[in-house]
């Protein structure tokens, strides 16, 4: 267990192992001498936090005084503010914090769902109250390592898909949350959690051109995945942020990881065949190596089931724009236009605004891009 200060800090001596092998055994002794440890008070100060004589509080450290009435253990927890169940105890709270979790769960598979269906939207309204609750349940004293996994996960969750339905120079919001999830998940001792944030992290600082911070992030994800998913998936953001940043050497790398996990990983909505290829062309543009580019668009393969819709309307600004440095404006158009009309549908405006840079020399579909931009900014407003 955790407290949190009201500035959001979080003392953390709960979650450590120990702490957590204690609490599971429900060992008073145990508990009251790590809680002393802890806030380095002598037995006298715990004696008066609780409202017991010194002998009473030393007899229960020593064991020779075993508590079993639910009155008493119930006002110890109140008094350390730890949950009833620590000691055993299971009550109306409790099972309101068993209801928790479980709908938490369901609205953070939902709104997975509705993201990658392209309903970005739809997965923060069902988030941000998610993210308020849990909020406020830790503040209250609620922190045991499921509600802590929750938080990180529902920060981190906002954070993505703010990420899909802000214009670009609000994207600094969704970066924010996922660091606000980064910051729980890397204390939790849980590997595959602290992955998944810095992965998401990474890709936030990548968007909102925090270029070498993403790429540290991104580069702990690759290292301390734990299976080849994992690594997948941290690849394929490590080559997006080394080619915005026109980082060649760490692209190429990457690239080839990619290439060799293609054959061990199975296809999902992150990483295949479909979204390395459209990585690899923006990498290579970023890279300053156009030409490479232009004859690798030829070779896209088809997106298959598993690409989203962003992950098509990503690849059609990117051909779009490869499109155009060949001067195949027709071609361009065609790709762009397709980009805006999905952007518009899915209601991705970062997404509009590459398609306005990349179409300074197509006019007719810049003006189009930049009339939906408006609009999707003016709902973002109200």
């Amino acid at each position: 267990m955790v407290r949190i200060d009201p500035y959001g800090g979080i003392r953390w001596h709960w979650t450590t192992p120990k702490a957590q092998d204690i609490l599971r055994r429900r060992a008073l002794p145990e508990i009251l001498q790590l809680y002393r440890d802890l806030h380095g008070l002598p037995q006298q100060e715990l004696a008066d936090l609780l409202g017991y004589s010194t002998s009473y509080v030393s007899r229960i450290e020593t064991g020779s005084r075993t508590i079993t009435d639910i009155g008493v253990l119930r006002h110890i927890a109140e008094r350390l503010g730890l949950p009833p169940h620590c000691f055993g105890i299971t009550d109306d709270a409790d099972g309101d914090h068993q209801l928790v979790i479980q709908l938490a769960e369901s609205v953070l598979r939902l709104a997975e769902i509705a993201r990658q269906a392209g309903q970005a939207t739809t997965a923060v309204a069902e988030l941000w109250p998610l993210v308020a609750r849990l909020e406020a349940r830790t503040a209250d004293g609620h922190t045991d390592l499921d509600t802590l996994r929750l938080l990180a996960r529902a920060r981190i969750g906002l954070g993505v898909a703010l990420g899909h339905v802000l214009p670009e120079e609000r994207l600094a919001t969704a970066a924010r949350w996922t660091g606000k999830g980064l910051s729980v998940a890397r204390r939790l001792g849980d590997p595959g959690l602290h992955a998944h944030a810095l992965r998401h992290h990474g890709n936030e600082l990548r968007k909102s051109g925090f270029h070498p911070r993403a790429l540290d992030r991104l580069g702990q994800a690759r290292d301390t995945a734990s299976t080849t998913t994992e690594r997948a998936e941290a690849v394929i953001l490590l080559a997006r942020a080394a080619g915005a940043a026109g980082n060649a050497a760490v692209f190429d790398e990457a690239v080839e990881d990619g290439r060799r996990l293609l054959n061990e990983v199975a296809p999902s909505a992150l990483f295949s065949e479909f979204t390395l290829h459209e990585v690899r062309l923006r990498g290579l543009m970023g890279t300053g190596r156009v030409a490479e580019a232009v004859r690798q668009l030829d070779q896209a393969p088809a997106a298959g089931l598993a690409a989203t819709s962003q992950w098509r309307i990503i690849a059609a600004i990117t051909a779009g724009e490869v499109l155009l440095r060949q001067g195949d404006a027709t071609g361009a158009a065609q790709q762009l236009t397709a980009a805006v009309d999905g952007a518009t549908l899915h209601r991705l405006p970062h997404q509009l605004q590459r398609v306005v840079r990349a179409g300074r020399r197509l006019p007719e579909v810049q003006g189009r891009a930049n009339d939906a931009l408006a609009r999707l900014r003016a709902e973002i407003a109200a």
